[in-house]
């Protein structure tokens, strides 16, 4: 009999994440190979874990085309060297998509159908620009369902500060610097580098590369710097390339367990998911999302937002962070929040950015043992927000 059971984040890592386009480094590389390398690599770092145990793969997606299409999971898992025996499956909630694949696959091992899966995500965006093969259905915009706008992600974080605007531009540029300043201190400190799986690269001349790390950073990004940038979005804006995150390529594995696997292998997983929800919002202001569906996990768990000790929150614009905080009452600058910068600095390769949120939440918490919840969440394409709220097995109730 299958019976219900905890759900553990035994491990993540990922790819660095590359700029897209001609002058990023993964220009020359396949989607699909950037999953297969993080399997890889994952699956090397966890040899208690028999490949033949893995019960499904969960692999998402925005743009499931040309190397990011062909049932993703399952090919993944075939090219990554897995038994023929593990199953796979694709997946697509826009920015939301490697969250899906873990709460999807944890709803199955919690349900005590799975003992062990594998759930993450990719994005290509050099080779496959958000929305460049969607046809989107005319009704939209013919009934007014949702207006022209909401689809462009830059023209939705204007209208977050249009709604707000105390939530100024000058907010929002020093959140952005500030984002910068953190993840070079993270990477100074080798807080990033352990959770990256290195990927053989090639240049345009033919020449073999490494990528080693994240290459969109700006650590020397200042003040007079941001304020000088254009607005794309909208004339005389407030949302500029330094408040936004940059177009990247990437991939992000995670490895999931129930609690009777854990036991069985010998595993000690780095968080145990204690809940998760996605919530709708208005497409033209996609960026609030995130604040119902945090309100919706805080109450399935029982749980205020003065119990989260740390914040992993997808920078996909500073305004979008910046009115959750404010919505809960958190300072722009609160240390528990984005402590090693987030997507405006290392970027946001869509589908894939979930999972990067729980790797950087999971290498906190073994810093932290005074903390014992977490939050992940992030705005997500067509008005959706998601969150996951994670427990710290290092907690030790002992105050810092």
């Amino acid at each position: 009999m299958a019976e219900i059971s905890d759900v553990f984040f035994v491990d993540g890592m990922r790819t660095p994440f590359g700029r897209a386009g001609e002058k990023g480094m993964y220009w020359n590389t396949r989607a699909d190979d950037l999953v297969v390398k993080s399997i890889i690599g994952l699956m090397e770092r966890n040899p208690n874990v028999p490949g033949d145990r893995v019960d499904d793969v969960a692999i998402a997606a925005t743009s499931q085309t040309g190397d990011q299409g062909l049932t993703l999971g399952r090919s993944a898992a075939i090219l990554a060297g897995l038994p023929m025996t593990v199953p796979g499956f694709a997946i697509d909630r826009m920015c939301a998509g490697a969250m899906t694949s873990v709460t999807t696959m944890a709803g199955s091992i919690g349900m005590g159908m799975y003992d062990v899966a594998l759930a993450g995500g990719v994005e290509h965006m050099g080779r496959h620009p958000i929305g460049a093969n969607a046809d989107p259905n005319p009704r939209f915009v013919a009934e007014r369902m949702v207006d022209p706008g909401a689809l462009n992600m830059g023209v939705t974080a204007e209208r977050i500060h249009d709604r707000f605007p105390h939530l100024t531009k000058e907010r929002a540029d020093r959140y952005g610097m500030l984002s910068q300043q953190k993840a070079q201190a993270a990477y100074d400190a080798g807080k990033i580098q352990p959770d990256l799986v290195q990927v053989a690269t090639k240049d345009n001349e033919g020449a073999w590369g490494l990528a080693t790390e994240d290459e969109g950073r700006r650590p020397e990004t200042t003040m007079a710097g941001l304020a000088a940038l254009k607005t794309p979005f909208r004339p005389h804006g407030r949302v500029t390339a330094g408040t936004s995150s940059p177009l990247t390529d990437g991939a992000t594995m995670s490895l999931l367990a129930g609690g009777a696997a854990v036991k069985e292998l010998g595993l000690q997983p780095k968080m145990r998911l204690v809940s998760y929800a996605f919530a709708g919002v208005q497409p033209e202001i996609m960026g609030i999302g995130p604040i119902p569906s945090t309100e919706k996990a805080l109450k399935k768990a029982g749980l205020d937002i003065s119990d989260i000790g740390l914040f992993e929150l997808n920078e996909a614009f500073a305004i979008q962070v910046i009115s959750l905080l404010d919505h809960f009452g958190i300072a722009d600058d609160d240390p528990r929040v984005n402590q090693w910068g987030g997507a405006i600095a290392l970027g946001h390769p869509l589908a894939a950015s979930g999972v990067r949120l729980m790797i950087q939440l999971a290498a906190q918490f073994a810093e932290r043992p005074d903390v014992r919840y977490g939050l992940t969440a992030m705005c997500v394409g067509l008005g959706q927000g998601g969150s996951v709220i994670w427990e710290n097995p290092h907690y030790n109730g002992k105050k810092k």
